[in-house]
């Protein structure tokens, strides 16, 4: 089964996942008990409705258009094998996003050697110990910008040493600039464990690149 994406979907890092459809909740409701029946018509209407948010969603965590594509299509697949297993429990939104969450963890565990650091967005004006890599224009300095690309690559590192859950966590807080309870609820967990989960992983990174600090 492909589901297909244009153009314009792709024109879509800036925003955080919408609350809803565009269909009042009982006709979403009643779309969704049609395509749990097997109609293949009410399960394409609510793809349509969600596609561009999904796609947002993985592009936010991958930060790569073809890797976000194929997480789409993988994320969509297993809605459809088991959206009957939906039971109207939580936001049918909700649903679908966790189920999107897992595709991508399960794309970080697989994830070998990716390049990943970035400059990060502050929050509320925190200094993040990150934030000080040196700058990589070369006509500025180049025994900085070496010194830069040395700490990226240390900083690359010990993020792949994380366990997935605490890397996703920390790439959605520092890389994505997600808050924390938009983030637990994304995982399917609270705003506390979403904050504990990143502190153990903030721990762990200023113990591996304590030489740095």
């Amino acid at each position: 089964m492909y589901f297909q994406t244009d153009g314009a979907c792709l024109e879509l890092a800036g925003k955080f996942p919408a609350e809803g459809s565009r269909l009042g909740e009982a006709d979403e409701r009643e779309l969704i008990r049609r395509a749990q029946r097997g109609d293949r018509a009410a399960f394409d209407s609510l793809v349509r409705l969600y596609d561009h948010e999904v796609l947002r969603l993985a592009l936010k965590v991958v930060g790569s258009p073809e890797e976000a594509q194929d997480l789409y299509q993988e994320a969509f697949l297993k809605v459809y094998r088991s959206l009957e297993r939906f039971r109207f429990d939580s936001r049918f939104s909700t649903w679908l996003y966790r189920v999107v969450m897992n595709v991508c963890l399960d794309h970080l565990r697989r994830q070998k050697g990716r390049s990943e650091v970035q400059a990060p967005a502050s929050e509320e004006g925190e200094t993040e110990y990150f934030q000080t890599v040196a700058d990589e224009r070369p006509e500025l300095d180049p025994e900085r910008a070496l010194k830069g690309r040395e700490i990226r690559r240390r900083i690359a590192s010990a993020l792949e040493r994380l366990n997935p859950r605490e890397r996703m966590v920390f790439e959605l807080k520092h890389y994505q600039g997600l808050k924390l309870r938009a983030i637990g609820e994304l995982c399917g967990t609270t705003e506390e464990t979403a904050k504990n989960c990143l502190f153990r992983a903030t721990h762990k990174l200023r113990v591996a690149l304590a030489d740095l600090i």
